[in-house]
């Protein structure tokens, strides 16, 4: 499957709205998106979404991790 257009929904409230959308290269894998002094990981698990006319795919929040050092 081609790359897809995702909308990131859930974990931290301060997550900009404009950073919720973006491309996920896989429905399967995880997305790992940095915020902050962190990780937040989102998964799909199968359900869409039609925002402004277009199908995103939704991955919901499943964790944070802490950036390594």
């Amino acid at each position: 499957m081609p790359n897809v257009k995702a909308l990131l929904v859930g974990g931290p409230s301060a997550l900009p709205a404009e950073e919720r959308v973006r491309i996920a290269h896989s429905l399967t894998e995880k997305i790992k998106h940095r915020f902050l002094a962190g990780y937040e990981h989102f998964v799909h698990e199968g359900e869409f979404r039609t925002v402004e006319g277009q199908e995103l795919a939704v991955f919901r929040w499943t964790a944070r991790t802490a950036i390594a050092e």
